[in-house]
């Protein structure tokens, strides 16, 4: 016993520290494990995450693609082809060739001054036609693409509300059928009404431009390259900033004046119909600068793939190495159709497709990433 009370006298300080580095070494080992525990668990969790978010991701991705394929398979079709019929019957060359060819057949049948007129009047409107055709292929699926993915989004936003909601699905307000149908359909007001609008203004502008070309003058793949450019520029400058909206939409104040709340997933409108307020958005849309800058974009790349075909057709002369313009003008009066083939043989709205602006455009806009002008 007295042995014991020596032992513990002569090291109670060394038993004392080692008893508590023992005890430290303890507490910091359960703390360590516990902390890995938990970092495990974390882990899991961000793994399950990580499969929810690329889940939702797949959906959406695989969602708006089809949504794409919608607009370039079943509403872009009928629209072109309705729009076609439209140009060329608003647009019609074939008086003024037969009485050129009358004339030609018969010399006596037409003066001099008034083959020139004649030669005149369709050197401007074949390039009305091509400028015409240019810009409707260009605009018009644009434009529907732009409904597409609104409509899209709206839907999947509204699908996703249901589903993720214990009530019933007739109990939720989703959009009307009534007001998609005639939202889609609005884009038949271009080939109804704009057409008219945006043939005269291109017509003026046309002329504007070949006044002081001859139809003697040499033309080659640069000449007519810039002659285009120009007639679209003139064009787009013309008016009121975005005045060409006016042809692809209903010039209604009720689209203009109802408030939009951009900082939803959804366009909330405090009275109204869902036509309107679909209406209303894409109207906004098109309106923006971001919009504006996928438009010259495709119009640009448009132009330059429009004249290298032009370029690389050989019967008649080299347009790359120059012709007279008379001879060019029924090739410019022959491409205006070409424009506005089948979506699925365009090879020019492919082309459009592939920029990498006008991808990012759609798919911020699908996204709902794209800000609405205030």
């Amino acid at each position: 016993m007295l042995s014991l009370r020596d032992f513990w006298r002569r090291h109670r300080r060394k038993i004392i520290i080692a008893s508590g580095v023992l005890g430290s070494g303890y507490f910091l080992y359960k703390l360590y494990n516990a902390h890995k525990c938990r970092l495990a668990e974390l882990e899991r969790e961000l793994a399950s995450n990580r499969e929810h978010d690329e889940l939702i991701n797949a959906q959406v991705l695989a969602h708006f693609e089809n949504i794409q394929r919608i607009a370039d398979t079943t509403t872009l079709p009928h629209a072109m082809h309705y729009l076609s019929s439209r140009i060329a019957e608003e647009l019609d060359l074939s008086q003024l060739t037969e009485r050129l060819m009358k004339g030609k057949g018969q010399p006596n049948a037409l003066t001099p001054s008034e083959k020139l007129e004649l030669w005149d009047r369709l050197k401007i409107l074949s390039f009305t036609r091509l400028v015409v055709s240019l810009w409707a292929m260009t605009m018009l699926s644009l434009y529907i693409r732009t409904q597409v993915n609104i409509l899209g989004r709206h839907l999947y936003l509204a699908t996703a509300r249901v589903l993720g909601s214990s009530d019933l699905i007739e109990d939720i307000d989703l959009i009307e059928r009534d007001g998609q149908q005639k939202f889609l359909a609005s884009s038949d007001f271009f080939a109804n009404s704009g057409i008219l609008a945006l043939s005269s203004d291109v017509q003026l502008a046309a002329a504007e431009v070949l006044k002081g070309k001859q139809l003697r003058d040499f033309f080659n793949t640069a000449t007519l390259h810039e002659t285009i450019m120009q007639i679209l520029d003139l064009l787009m400058s013309r008016g009121s900033p975005h005045h060409w909206v006016e042809y692809l939409m209903p010039a209604d104040a009720r689209f203009d004046k109802r408030p939009i709340d951009s900082s939803s997933d959804d366009i909330i409108m405090t009275d109204g119909t869902k036509f309107e307020q679909l209406m209303a958005e894409a109207r906004a849309v098109i309106s923006s600068a971001e919009f504006l800058g996928v438009v010259e974009k495709s119009l640009e790349v448009s132009v330059d793939a429009l004249v290298a075909d032009m370029g690389a057709e050989s019967s008649g002369g080299s347009l790359m190495a120059g012709m007279p313009l008379a001879r060019l003008v029924p090739r410019v009066a022959q491409m205006g159709p070409l424009l506005l083939e089948e979506p699925s043989r365009n090879r020019f709205l492919q082309i459009i497709w592939s920029i990498p602006q006008v991808e990012g455009f759609f798919s911020a806009l699908y996204a709902n990433q794209w800000v609405l002008p205030s």
